[in-house]
């Protein structure tokens, strides 16, 4: 019996792997869309204006609409493993 070596080499490092990756990306428009629709949802349904929030309301609210965008990306039901 004969055995063929195979060959197989990554194309490029980790890091270029990983930007060029459709998850990836996806990933990270979930992320800012989901960090976007935090701060809107913050802001529309306080009884306040913009101008009368703090920076850390709006930071917290985004932090958790990301939170979410992530989340819907990787979850374990999202990769069919649920």
């Amino acid at each position: 019996m004969e055995f063929k070596t195979l060959d197989v080499t990554p194309e490029g490092n980790w890091l270029t792997r990983n930007l060029k990756s459709p998850h990836l990306r996806k990933t990270l428009i979930y992320i800012l869309l989901g960090a976007v629709a935090g701060v809107l949802f913050t802001v529309f349904t306080a009884d306040k204006t913009l101008a009368e929030f703090g920076t850390g309301e709006l930071v917290q609210s985004a932090l958790v609409g990301a939170f979410f965008g992530f989340f819907i990306t990787n979850s374990p039901c999202a990769r069919n493993q649920c």
